[in-house]
C-alpha cells in the first residue's frame, strides 16, 4: 500500500529520492555483463531477484565503494551488514585496532578506503595513538557517523576552521564531494585548541548547512540539542556527541541501540539452526563410517567403478554476481 507521503509527490520527485535510476543503471549494467547466463532464467526472474536483494540490504555485500556509498540506503545497508557479520567480535570480548577494523571492512568491500576509518578511529581515540585497542560497540558507532554522514561532516569540518581562525561564517564556502578546498587546509589537531568555538555561532552556521539540503545530514533539531548543551566544543567533541546521542543512532536507523548491539535474534537464530544442522550431517557420517564395508573398511567384493572424467567442452557452472547474498 501506497504511503500518504509517496502519493504527495511528484513521479520525477519520488524517484529522485529513492533513487530508483540508480539501482535501475546498476541492475541493466549487470544484466549486460551476464546476459549469456541469464538469459537461460529469464530477464524478470533477474530483475524480480535483484530488486528482492535491494529491499533485503544484501546487494551492497563485496560491492566497490562507489557502489557502496551512492545511496542513502546502501550505506545504511552496509552499516548493518557489517554489524550483522561481525557481531560476535564485540560479543566475545575483542579489542581491535584500527587497521584491524579496516580490514574487516574490506572483506565486504575490497576498495573500501582507509581515510574513512581512520577518520572513525580518531573519533574514539581523539588524541590517543591511533594503534590503540578500541571496542566493537565504539567504532561501530563512530564509524556510521563517518560513513553514513561524510559529505556533511567535510562542511562541518570546513566551517569550523574558518571559526577558528576568526572568519565571517557568511561567507564560508561549503566544499563538494568533488572539490578539494577542504583537503588543502590544516589538520584538525593542528589548528584547534582546548577552548573550540562558540557552540551557539557554531549551531547558527549548522543550521544554515542543513537549510541547503544538499548533503544527508542529522535531523536538525537533534543537532541542535547537542550544541545547547554546551557552551564551547571542539569539531571532534562534536563528532562524539554526535555518535553518543541516542536519537542520531534511531533517525539513521540502521543500528539498534548501544545497549542491544550484541544481539540480534534472527541471526543467533541462524546461527544456531546451522550449528544443528552440522551437528546432525557430523552424526550421520560417524553413524555411517561404521557400517561394515563403508569408509575406512574394505570390501573387495565388488569392482569400483572408475570415475568419469568429463570431456574438455563440458560446461562448467557460474557463480552469477545478480544473485542475491544471504
Amino acid at each position: 500500500m501506497l504511503s500518504p507521503e509517496r502519493l504527495a509527490l511528484p513521479d520525477y520527485e519520488y524517484l529522485a529520492q529513492r533513487h530508483v535510476l540508480t539501482y535501475m543503471e546498476d541492475a541493466v549494467c549487470q544484466l549486460l555483463e551476464n546476459k549469456e547466463d541469464i538469459s537461460q532464467y529469464g530477464i524478470a526472474r533477474f530483475f524480480t531477484e535483484y530488486f528482492n536483494s535491494v529491499c533485503q540490504g544484501t546487494h551492497i555485500l563485496f560491492r566497490e565503494f562507489s557502489f557502496i556509498q551512492a545511496t542513502p540506503h546502501n550505506r545504511a545497508s552496509f552499516l548493518r551488514a557489517f554489524w550483522r557479520c561481525f557481531r560476535t567480535v564485540g560479543k566475545n570480548g575483542d579489542l581491535l585496532t584500527m587497521k584491524e577494523y579496516h580490514c574487516l571492512l574490506q572483506l565486504l568491500c575490497p576498495d573500501f578506503p582507509l581515510e574513512l576509518t581512520q577518520k572513525a578511529a580518531r573519533i574514539v581515540l581523539m588524541d590517543d595513538a591511533m594503534d590503540c585497542l578500541m571496542s566493537f560497540s565504539d567504532f561501530l558507532l563512530a564509524f556510521q557517523i563517518q560513513f553514513y554522514y561524510s559529505e556533511f561532516l567535510e562542511s562541518v569540518a570546513a566551517i569550523y576552521q574558518d571559526l577558528l581562525s576568526g572568519k565571517n561564517p557568511n561567507t564560508v564556502i561549503v566544499p563538494t564531494s568533488s572539490s578539494g578546498q577542504h583537503r588543502q587546509r590544516p589538520a584538525l589537531g593542528e589548528a584547534s585548541t582546548l577552548e573550540g568555538v562558540e557552540a551557539s555561532l557554531f549551531c547558527q552556521c549548522l543550521e544554515n548547512l542543513c537549510d541547503r539540503h544538499k548533503y544527508s545530514c542529522p535531523p536538525p533539531a537533534l543537532v541542535k540539542e547537542v550544541l545547547s548543551n554546551v557552551q564551547r566544543l571542539t569539531f571532534y567533541g562534536f563528532l562524539v556527541a554526535l555518535s553518543k546521542h541516542h536519537g542520531i543512532n534511531q533517525a539513521l536507523g540502521a543500528l539498534p541501540d548501544k545497549g542491544d548491539l550484541m544481539h540480534d535474534p534472527a541471526m543467533d537464530a541462524e546461527l544456531e539452526r546451522l550449528v544443528l544442522r552440522l551437528r546432525l550431517h557430523r552424526t550421520s557420517r560417524q553413524h555411517r563410517a561404521e557400517e561394515p564395508g563403508a569408509f575406512g573398511f574394505h570390501r573387495r567384493d565388488k569392482p569400483e567403478a572408475p570415475e568419469r572424467v568429463p570431456p574438455a567442452s563440458a560446461p562448467t557452472p557460474c557463480l552469477y554476481r545478480w544473485e542475491p547474498r544471504e
